[in-house]
């Protein structure tokens, strides 16, 4: 199969490994690069000869973002050499230069229903597409060779055309990866891929492996939201306290079986913070695109509640992510919950990510 808009592919997927595997762990060897933190894409540009007619860009769920994103589009027309099908990453760089990071706030604001507002976005806070593997190449589909092929091709064919499309670095030496794990998340990644060198393409597939990185922290439960069936607890919002005392939602947890739903209202009741009349107060979450239409309101608790959860990484002074419950915490004071106990990656910048 040669993917093309028309037939798009399902990117090949990645499987959370605990830490960087060992080159041998895999027959043939393993690539490592660094986990990019943005809108996966796949990229199909059709042409002929040297001429790049029209491109789409397809998500993981293989709906177009090719609306979202047309200084990527005309940078696709402009600078590809021939008709291809790429994948890749699409990322959002934000800072001076010599402290870039990317921005994934700024990233997924892209995601905006007015063309106005994608087309004043696309000059403000302009996207970068980082290749990291080629599917397709004119009429020849790549997907069954193995992936030392691929990137080789890849490297010929896209190394060196100018931003905003750059090729993602890759080594074999597995202490370098360890390396980039620790080093890269300061200019705002979010981990290290292995690949395997002798694997063809496998779409809808999770034949990589993913190294992220995982963290602990004691927060305070300030209330919770009713599960989306009607019964029971559908998740627990967090939060820590500031400099000044404040405490700030900072997240949430969920993901809770059915039966833990349902003894979580129990366990939590006595905690419910109630009115003069005896009525539970109920407050409600900021909203964004990403909630709009959602129910977004919660049942407050008395921020007494410690529990302890695990999280990858923050996003200005939120969890990047869900975070995921490891244990209550009886033995801390809600008051001791605060940012300051929160690993802070020391700052990279992004130019040398990119090499």
């Amino acid at each position: 199969m040669n993917p093309t808009a028309e037939n798009p592919i399902a990117p090949m997927l990645a499987k959370a490994v605990a830490a960087v595997p060992s080159p041998d762990s895999a027959e043939g060897g393993l690539s490592y690069e660094p986990k990019w933190d943005g809108f996966r894409a796949i990229v199909y540009a059709d042409g002929s000869g040297s001429t790049v007619d029209s491109v789409e860009i397809g998500s993981r769920g293989s709906k177009m973002l090719t609306r979202y994103f047309p200084e990527l589009i005309s940078a696709f027309q402009r600078l590809l050499p021939s008709a291809c099908v790429l994948d890749g990453e699409i990322v959002v760089p934000t800072g001076p230069v010599g402290t870039q990071h990317l921005d994934w706030e700024a990233l997924s604001q892209r995601i905006h229903p007015a063309a106005r507002r994608v087309a004043l976005l696309a000059e403000q806070t302009p996207a970068m597409f980082i290749a990291f593997d080629l599917l397709a190449l004119g009429d020849e589909s790549l997907l069954d060779r193995p992936f030392a092929e691929r990137r080789a091709v890849l490297e010929k064919f896209a190394g060196k055309l100018p931003e905003p499309l750059r090729l993602t670095r890759t080594t074999t030496d597995v202490e370098l990866a360890r390396r980039w794990l620790i080093e890269f998340e300061g200019a705002g990644l979010d981990g290290v891929v292995a690949k395997p060198l002798a694997f063809p393409y496998t779409p809808n597939k999770r034949t990589m492996l993913k190294i992220k990185h995982h963290r602990t922290a004691d927060v305070v439960a300030l209330g919770y939201r009713i599960h989306t069936s009607g019964r029971g607890v559908g998740s627990v919002l967090l939060g820590l306290f500031d400099a000044d005392g404040a405490l700030r939602n900072i997240g949430g947890v969920s993901a809770f079986s059915d039966a833990r739903r349902l003894e979580l209202i129990d366990e939590l009741e006595p905690l419910v913070d109630r009115d003069e009349s005896g009525k539970a107060v109920t407050g409600e979450t900021e909203r964004s695109r990403f909630s709009a239409g959602k129910d977004v309101s919660f049942v407050r608790l008395r921020p007494e509640r410690v529990l302890e959860v695990r999280y990858d990484q923050m996003e200005g002074m939120r969890f990047r992510h869900t975070a995921q419950f490891e244990r209550w915490r009886p033995d801390r004071e809600a008051a001791s919950c605060t940012f300051e106990q929160l690993d802070r990656p020391i700052a990279y910048d992004l130019a040398a990510v990119l090499g």
